[in-house]
This record gives structure tokens, C-alpha cells and sequence, in this order.
């Protein structure tokens, strides 16, 4: 009846026809411009056919569908609020030409229906849903909510909590959950959804089923007066406000817009959901979390690669126990890779299983883990004193003191302990890959693999490729580290690397601003507000003030003319007057520990008083704006340094990198993209504006040009 690239229409006996989704050469199917056309041209023959008595909605893959094509959604966003708005309205028209189809359907669910996928199976007045499936509306964690009617049509389903909580949280259902809300009318064995479906539908063709009055459900105002709409939106405003991030308007906005929308019809209902989708979609979050979704499908798409020209790390070993060895090993055994851990101390050994001990009775307590796998993961760790072993093992990384020489020496010995291609990867935060390499018979296998701390936590790895390092090398540590879970990124190898390199511009531009006379609990509430998880002087008292400042000047003296000493340094005042931050209780800020062992910031008068011998001139107040601005500018100027030197291959990698990180804010999405949504004429402008605060704030003559040519570092 139809055949189409992505879409078929079959005939069955009995004037039943089976509409059928299957995406040519993929292997999942999505809602692209080219689906969503064929999915009216089918509708349309459907329509045209007075033979048709039901249709039922099947896909041809392992899911049904995954939702639409992000790809597009770049160019769409580009257009004004109000054509997206009513380029959605027109697509809706298409959706419910299905919805308003004079015979039965019933929609199969396999696998996955998320976001359009959802949204096209509630056009149907019935579905059947595999036990194993899931559905949902995952938009949220784009920045964005339903814009095919998905707002309106699961208010009536489910019901307007229901759908609020489904739309504001993103979380998919499974299929008990989905048929509690009323989602799904059945639920049946994956091997026998298309037969219970089938069944569905011929009992809905034969009037046994009132299909037509579920039909018009959809179409009606809910039954749910102003009243208690408003005060559905009231309970559920705060808890939703709470659960979005910063600057994520998303969930908010829908809430506002499906509470009104609850008393319109379809048509009204749908012309709301269309306007606030056009407004929800020009947000900065909206441009930037889809942009991250993107940057994350192209690192996969280097992980394949990876895993094609590395080597599978079966064994692996960590040199160097402790708290980040510990959490080293915990997290590889926990991914299925049984590790071999070796100090030369005993304590140590005992403190980095201690370690994995702790996260492992984490994963029980939340009900991630049963008793008895913990246990066979905490004996798939095997601590020793020695090197037993070691020459099968495919991987070690190393985590020993962060001192050159100490690693050179260790590094020497434990190259000679396993077979040649083994890895072996050295976790540094600062120390340059080629100088430690030095004294290596085999540099080729070395590598470096940056943890960022707490192990467990944190998803970035940074896996550095010195002068020497062959590519197989990189490869094989970027495999292991997705095997454990990570987001490795590879940079070339180069004081501070990526990560940290970016930062040291950011702290510095805070202790110029301290010593200019800014407040730094100020500049810790203006770069909180700006979407920071914690301001610059917070996160130096959770680093360790000792730490970040010998991080900061190793790292600062590869650039010194970028990243010059700043004089009148509130960090080292602290150091000086060991206040190294939460590790001993007093920094910036002072800590005691609260019932539960979490330190707990409170103000530090003397803190202020010593930083007050910095400032000359006295305490001055400094706007937000111009704080953001001298916080964030050398951020970028440096990222751009970082991407023209090719420390990253791409600006998603670099900015992945800096989400993952550090927690840049994610609805800017990383340096890069922040610059984009600012304009680079913009970015230049301000740039010259704080032109007098030196050289970190100096844009690089390739911006200029960009700036020029109207270039950006994304394509649209």
C-alpha cells in the first residue's frame, strides 16, 4: 500500500493494515523530516482507502522508536521563535490527521519509545507494550519538552501530575509504571506483542473495544477546574524548580504551559504547547545541552575507532594504593576488569581496599548491587606487596606520589616487570608525559591517564599522548577508560594538559580580582549564580589550597606570558597561614563536619581579615556582570589557545572535557560553545574592554579573524 525509506505499509486479512517503522540501514528508528513526510504520505493512503478497517503500528527493530533526529534540530533553532513555533503547529496538523483516522489503531512498543517515539504512539487510542520496554519524555535533558503534542496528549492519558512529573523529569517508565498511568492499555512477552496487539486491534474493529471515546479523551479539555490546576502547578513549581539545573528553564516553563493548556482542547492545548516550544527552543540551555548531546555521539563515534585500534585490557594493575589507587581499582573491577593493586606499604594497601570497600557498600546500600556481587568484586582486586602477575597484566596505571622523580624511578623498575605493549599510564595532574618518559627503554607504551578526583565520581579521563606514544597506546587507555565507564578525552601532552590548563586562567583571574579589592565571597555568589556548582575560593578549599597552588604554578610556568604571577595571591596567603581548605577545616571558609561526616561551610572572619592585607586600596564592590566577565574571559581566550595548538582535535572534545571536568555550567555548554552563543564579536569586544588586566586577556589573532568573518567554533 505504501513503501517509503523509513516507513511501509502492509496489508494483513480482513481490511487490517500494518504500518510499520523501519529506518534503512540503522539500526534504530528515529523521527527525522524524511519519517515524519512518509509517516503523512502514509496516513494520507490510509485515509484514501475505504477498505481499511484497522491499522496496526509496529517497528522493524529492536525498538520502536528513539525519538527525533537532534541533528536537525541545529538549523531549526536557528529560525525566529515564531516560525519554529509554527513549524511545530504544522507538524502537529500532520500527527493528528493519524489521530483523527475513522478506523482503530493499535500501536506494538518494543524496546524504546522516547520523545517523538511516545508522542506518535499516543496518536493511537490503544497500545501494547512489551514487559522489557521503556517510554518516556527525555526532552527535558536537552533543555527542551514535547513539541509533537506530547504535553497535551499524556495530560489526558496519564494526567496532569502525572505527565508534569514525566515531562519535567525526563525519566523513562517501565512498562508496570506505564500501564498504572494509563500510558499503555496492555502488557505482553516481547514474543508475543504483536500477537496481543493484533488481537487488541481486531477486537476494537469489531466494536468490542470503545476505541472512539479514547479518541476523544484526547481531544477534550481535562476534567480539572482552574482551581485545581493552579494548585497542582504549586506543588509541583517548587520540587521542579529544584530538580532543574541552573539557567534550565525547560521544566519550569512547561509546567506553566501544560497547567493552562489542561483546559483547552486539542487544538488550544496544541497552539500553547507549539508557542512555548518556539520560546523553550531559542534558550541558551536548549542550544547548549543539545549541543553536548551531539559532542557525546561524536566522542562514540571515536571510541569506535579506538576499539578498533587498541588492544582489550582483559587484566589491569595500579601502582600506587591509597584513596585514588583505591578508587582506581574499585572502579575498574566494578566495569568487569579485575585489577592487581600494589604498594610498597601495607597501610596503603590497606587504606586503597578500604577505599574500594566503602564504594562498594555504597553500591549495596542504594540497592546497585547485591551482597554477593560486591564480594566478588572486591575479590576480583587483588592487593600485593609485589609484582606478581604483573607480566600478564594489559594495562597498569600508575598513582604514586606527584613527584618527577619519584615516578621516573618507579616507572624504570615496573617496565621491567611486564611484557613489551603493555600500557602503562601514568595518572598525573601536572606532570608533562615526555618528561617523565625519560628514562623509559619502551616510550611508546607510555601514556598518560588523568583521574579526576573523587575516582568513582568523576566520568572525565583525560588520556595524554606524549611526543613518543604510539597510537595503539592511546587507543588501548582510551578503551580501558570507556570500559570503566569514563569519558576519556585525548589531548596532546603539555603543561596542565587540557582541564587544567583552561582553569588556571579562571583561579588566577579570581585572585586578581581579590587583590583589586572584590570580596571573594562575592565572586564565589556572582559565579554561583552564573551556574558554577561552587565559586572559585569554595573550590580551592575543596581542592586544598596546598594543591591548587602548586598545581597552578607548575602549570603557569609553561605559559608565562598568558598566565604571569599575580601578585598580592589570596591562595598563597592562605598556604602561608596553613589554611589549606576543608582537609584541615579552615581556608577561605571554615568547616566542621555535620551529623553525617560532610564538612559544612560556614563564614571565616579571619579569613577576611587576612585577605584584607591584600587589598591596599580596601574593599571595593564589583558587579556581577564585570565579575563574570574577568572570570570567564581568560577561560575562553584560553580554551581557544588550547584548540589552535591542537592540545584537542575538536572544540566538542574540549568542551566535553570542561563539563565533565570541572562542572563548567551546562547550559553554556564549555567554553567554546559559550563563545558562540556570546558572538565572537562579542567575546573580542569585552576582551578589549578589560584590555588593561594584561595578557590573559588578549584574544588570539584566529578569534579576531572568526570575529571578522562572522565565523563560530560549531557549525549551525
Amino acid at each position: 500500500m505504501f513503501q517509503g525509506e523509513n516507513i511501509e505499509v502492509l496489508p494483513l486479512q480482513d481490511g487490517l493494515v500494518e504500518l510499520r517503522f523501519g529506518r534503512r540501514g540503522e539500526a534504530i528508528n528515529k523521527l527525522d523530516a524524511c519519517t515524519v513526510d512518509e509517516f503523512r504520505q502514509a496516513t494520507e493512503r490510509i485515509t484514501a482507502s475505504p477498505e481499511v478497517r484497522g491499522v496496526l503500528v509496529t517497528s522493524a527493530k529492536d525498538v520502536f522508536i528513539v525519538g527525533a533526529d537532534i541533528t536537525e534540530f541545529g538549523a531549526t533553532f536557528q529560525q525566529a521563535e515564531a516560525d519554529i513555533a509554527r513549524g511545530v503547529r504544522a507538524s502537529n496538523e500532520l500527527f493528528n490527521a493519524f489521530e483523527d483516522l475513522k478506523v482503530p489503531s493499535v500501536v506494538a512498543i518494543n524496546g524504546f519509545a522516547l520523545g517523538g517515539g511516545l508522542e506518535l504512539a499516543m496518536l493511537a487510542p490503544l497500545r501494547v507494550m512489551a514487559d522489557t520496554a521503556q517510554v518516556g519524555v527525555p526532552e527535558v535533558k536537552l533543555g527542551l519538552f514535547p513539541g509533537f503534542g506530547g504535553t497535551v496528549r499524556l495530560s489526558r492519558l496519564a494526567g496532569l501530575a502525572t505527565a508534569i512529573d514525566w515531562v519535567a523529569s525526563g525519566k523513562p517508565a517501565k512498562a508496570p509504571a506505564a500501564l498504572a498511568a494509563g500510558v499503555v492499555d496492555e502488557i505482553a512477552a516481547p514474543d508475543a506483542l504483536r500477537e496481543r496487539a493484533l488481537a487488541l486491534l481486531q477486537r476494537a474493529v469489531r466494536g468490542e473495544v470503545d476505541w472512539q471515546a479514547a479518541q476523544q479523551r484526547k481531544r477534550a479539555p481535562l476534567v480539572l477546574s482552574a482551581q485545581e490546576a493552579g494548585a497542582l502547578v504549586e506543588t509541583a513549581r517548587t520540587q521542579v524548580a529544584a530538580r532543574s539545573g541552573k539557567h534550565q528553564p525547560a521544566a519550569v516553563i512547561a509546567l506553566e504551559m501544560m497547567a493552562e493548556a489542561a483546559g483547552r482542547d486539542r487544538a488550544g492545548a496544541l497552539d500553547l504547547e507549539s508557542a512555548a516550544f518556539g520560546r523553550v527552543a531559542k534558550t541558551q540551555a536548549a542550544a547548549s545541552l543539545v549541543q553536548a548531546f551531539l559532542n557525546d555521539q561524536a566522542l562514540k563515534k571515536l571510541y569506535k575507532r579506538h576499539a578498533r585500534e587498541g588492544r582489550p585490557v582483559k587484566q589491569a594493575a595500579v601502582l600506587g594504593a591509597g584513596i585514588m589507587g583505591g578508587g582506581i581499582a574499585y572502579t575498574s573491577a566494578l566495569r568487569g576488569t579485575p585489577v592487581r593493586m600494589k604498594d610498597i606499604a601495607q597501610p596503603q594497601l590497606d587504606l586503597g581496599m578500604a577505599e574500594a570497600g566503602k564504594q562498594l557498600a555504597k553500591q549495596v546500600k542504594n540497592g546497585r548491587l547485591a551482597q554477593a556481587k560486591a564480594d566478588a568484586i572486591r575479590a576480583s582486586i587483588v592487593p600485593q606487596l609485589d609484582e606478581a602477575g604483573f607480566d600478564a597484566v594489559d594495562c597498569v596505571v600508575e598513582a604514586v606520589v606527584e613527584n618527577i622523580e619519584v615516578k621516573r624511578k618507579v616507572l624504570a623498575a615496573l617496565e621491567r616487570s611486564v611484557k613489551p605493549g603493555t600500557v602503562i599510564a601514568s595518572n598525573t595532574s601536572s606532570l608533562r608525559i615526555d618528561d617523565i618518559a625519560q628514562p623509559l627503554a619502551r616510550p611508546e607504551d607510555f601514556v598518560g591517564m588523568h583521574f579526576f578526583n573523587p575516582v568513582p565520581v568523576m566520568q572525565l579521563v583525560e588520556v595524554i599522548q606524549g611526543a613518543k606514544t604510539s597510537n595503539a597506546a592511546v587507543s588501548t587507555a582510551a578503551g580501558y577508560a570507556v570500559a570503566m565507564g569514563k569519558t576519556p578525552i585525548v589531548v596532546k601532552d603539555c603543561p596542565g594538559f587540557l582541564v587544567n590548563r583552561i582553569l588556571t586562567p579562571y583561579i588566577n583571574a579570581f585572585v586578581q580580582l581579590v587583590a583589586d579589592g572584590a570580596d571573594f565571597e562575592a565572586v564565589d555568589r556572582a559565579m554561583e549564580s552564573f551556574g558554577w556548582p561552587m565559586g572559585p575560593a569554595y573550590l580551592q578549599d575543596v581542592v586544598g589550597m596546598d594543591v591548587g597552588a602548586h598545581v597552578g604554578d607548575v602549570i603557569a610556568a609553561g605559559y608565562p606570558q598568558r598566565m604571569p604571577a599575580v601578585e598580592r595571591n589570596a591562595v598563597k596567603l592562605m598556604v602561608a597561614n596553613k589554611r589549606y581548605g576543608q582537609k584541615n577545616g579552615a581556608g577561605f571558609y571554615r568547616y566542621e563536619n555535620d551529623p553525617a561526616g560532610r564538612p559544612r561551610k560556614a563564614a571565616a572572619p579571619e579569613a577576611h581579615a587576612l585577605v584584607a592585607t591584600l587589598q591596599p586600596q580596601g574593599r571595593r564592590d564589583f558587579a556581577d556582570t564585570e565579575i563574570v566577565e574577568r572570570m570567564m574571559l581568560p577561560m575562553v581566550v584560553e580554551a581557544a589557545h588550547a584548540l589552535e595548538d591542537g592540545v584537542v582535535a575538536t572544540p566538542a572534545e574540549l568542551d566535553m572535557a570542561l563539563l565533565l571536568g570541572v562542572g563548567f555550567p551546562a547550559y553554556a555548554g564549555g567554553a567554546l560553545k559559550y563563545a558562540d552563543w556570546l558572538g565572537l564579536d562579542r567575546v573580542i569586544a569585552l576582551c578589549d574592554k578589560h584590555a588593561a588586566l594584561g595578557t590573559p586577556y588578549r584574544p588570539t589573532a584566529r578569534m579576531r579573524e572568526m570575529a571578522a568573518q562572522k565565523l563560530r567554533y560549531y557549525p549551525v
